[in-house]
């Protein structure tokens, strides 16, 4: 017969722990506890504290930093999920000298870094710099479109809203008035039970209505460019639905600048639109402000190039960059169009919805068959009905026209008797006239044709080349290694703030992996 090992689970054993030896070399946490310790400038937070001579005693900077920091870096972003480690976890017991802070402390620290968190990036800028691991070559702009901490389905107009309201309130009556009906004539068990199960949902959907009421009395539609409004989130109204490569999300769009050599973000800013073409400048502005604060005598843009992609592209951006002699290559939307690597791409396209003109069997209505009035630019099809503007300001594509275009009543063009002649596609629910005008071609920007010349060079293609394997990385690592695939915080300077500490987190992760005093 075998026979195993005594073992109890009664006994008890003392192990004696030194936490400073819990840090050891070679680690990242040991670059972070050296780094807080001996680089970063902390009295840039105390000014936040009063207890000089009454109080008690705060938590040490130092100690909060290393912590969130390192809980960053293993994609822990609750505040009680901290808490918890710093009286489970060695490492964090070890960086936390076990002084237990309560997740609440933490929390609250987070959110009050608006005015220190710069200085903190920069002091790792600092770092990075004389490391030499910052070339000052290529700087590659791009964002990164990430959900916050609120839903989709709080998102819409006051317009929407109300509707939304009026149609919980229509569910409460009918609720309300089944449950009367119930109470006087049923004493059946099974019914009895679906009517608490419905009086929660009663409660559910009465909180939701007093939700919306109550951001109806306080806030207004948001305004975009255009004269339509944009979508409010009752959340967090700070954020935007915008569309990402994951769908599309309500969230925020963190912005990275990133040099060429390893990969160091120079600059980083979260903002709640999915329109990048109103960050260019703001991020021009901090590259150039962070390394003059890092002791950068000269325009660090007098040698070094920046990159973007077409999100970032306008007139007014190009025009920006030529005024500030930045060396931009920013791609416009039609750049692989006019690559020669891409002359075969229609080629793998689906065909299958192509028309064949010469085998049609029948007639379309062309443009030329529209009756367009020029002193009203109204506009009206063969069967006479009126058109409504789409868009004002068309551009078309391969001729560069422009002018103005057009789309059916939705209604007249279903029930119309030349639908067959009018519109090829059956799939297709109304038909789309563009009017334009030929006398003017390829109306670009000045400065926006002067980026298309040099961003078509054999220079510039290969300048833009290494935009995409220098800022995408860092974006990979972000979601994937430090795991940050949602913002836990809600408001635009506290997300923010988190954007910026896990950029810190992927900096210091540069200096302990290449850099050769910290490790």
């Amino acid at each position: 017969m075998a026979r195993f090992k005594d073992y109890s689970y009664e006994q008890g054993k003392l192990i004696p722990i030194t936490y400073r030896e819990q840090i050891l070399p070679d680690t990242f946490e040991y670059a972070l506890n050296h780094i807080i310790d001996n680089e970063i400038d902390l009295s840039v937070f105390e000014s936040k504290y009063r207890n000089d001579e009454t109080g008690a005693p705060a938590f040490d900077p130092a100690i909060l930093l290393k912590i969130i920091l390192f809980a960053y870096s293993k994609g822990i972003t609750s505040s009680r999920k901290i808490a918890q480690c710093c009286t489970e976890n060695v490492v964090f017991m070890a960086l936390s000298a076990d002084t237990q802070p309560h997740f609440t402390t933490i929390a609250s620290f987070i959110s009050s870094m608006e005015k220190q968190i710069t200085s903190i990036f920069r002091d790792v800028l600092l770092i990075c710099t004389s490391e030499n691991l910052i070339g000052k070559n290529m700087f590659a702009v791009d964002g990164c479109k990430i959900s916050s901490n609120c839903s989709k389905e709080w998102s819409g107009t006051r317009s929407g809203f109300k509707k939304k309201k009026e149609k919980l309130e229509k569910s409460i009556k009918f609720l309300i008035k089944k449950h009367m009906h119930l109470d006087l004539n049923s004493n059946d068990s099974l019914e009895l039970e679906q009517m608490k199960k419905e009086k929660k949902a009663i409660e559910k959907l009465s909180a939701k209505a007093r939700k919306i009421k109550k951001w109806l009395q306080e806030n207004r539609d948001k305004k975009g460019k255009g004269p339509k409004p944009i979508q409010s989130n009752i959340t967090d109204n700070e954020s935007a639905k915008m569309t990402s490569s994951h769908g599309v999300i309500q969230g925020y769009n963190g912005i990275a600048a990133v040099d060429d050599k390893h990969q160091v973000v120079v600059h980083a800013q979260a903002e709640g639109s999915g329109n990048e073409t109103d960050m260019l400048k703001p991020m021009t502005d901090g590259i150039r402000d962070n390394f003059k604060e890092i002791n950068e005598s000269e325009d660090v843009f007098e040698e070094a190039q920046l990159t973007a992609d077409s999100g970032f592209h306008s007139e007014d951006n190009m025009k920006m960059l030529d005024k500030e002699e930045i060396d931009g290559y920013v791609a416009d939307n039609k750049f692989r169009k006019r690559d020669p690597r891409f002359d075969n791409v229609d080629k793998h396209k689906n065909n299958s919805l192509r028309i064949d003109r010469n085998n049609r069997g029948k007639k379309y209505f062309t443009p030329s068959d529209f009756s367009f009035d020029k002193k009203s630019k109204r506009l009206f099809c063969p069967a006479g009905k009126e058109m409504k503007i789409k868009c004002p300001n068309f551009q078309s594509g391969p001729g560069g026209y422009t002018g103005v275009s057009y789309r059916g009543d939705r209604e007249n063009c279903l029930n119309c008797d030349l639908r067959d002649k009018c519109i090829r596609n059956k799939d297709t629910a109304v038909r789309q006239v563009a009017i334009l005008d030929k006398s003017i071609k390829g109306r670009k920007g000045q400065y926006t044709q002067k980026m298309i010349d040099k961003f078509d060079s054999l220079r510039g293609r290969e300048i833009y080349s290494k935009r995409m394997g220098t800022v995408e990385p860092v974006f990979g690592n972000i979601r994937s290694a430090l795991r940050l695939d949602r913002f836990t915080l809600r408001g635009k300077i506290k997300v923010n703030i988190q954007w910026n500490l896990f950029c810190i987190v992927h900096n210091i992760g540069k200096i302990f992996r290449y850099g050769y005093a910290i490790a």
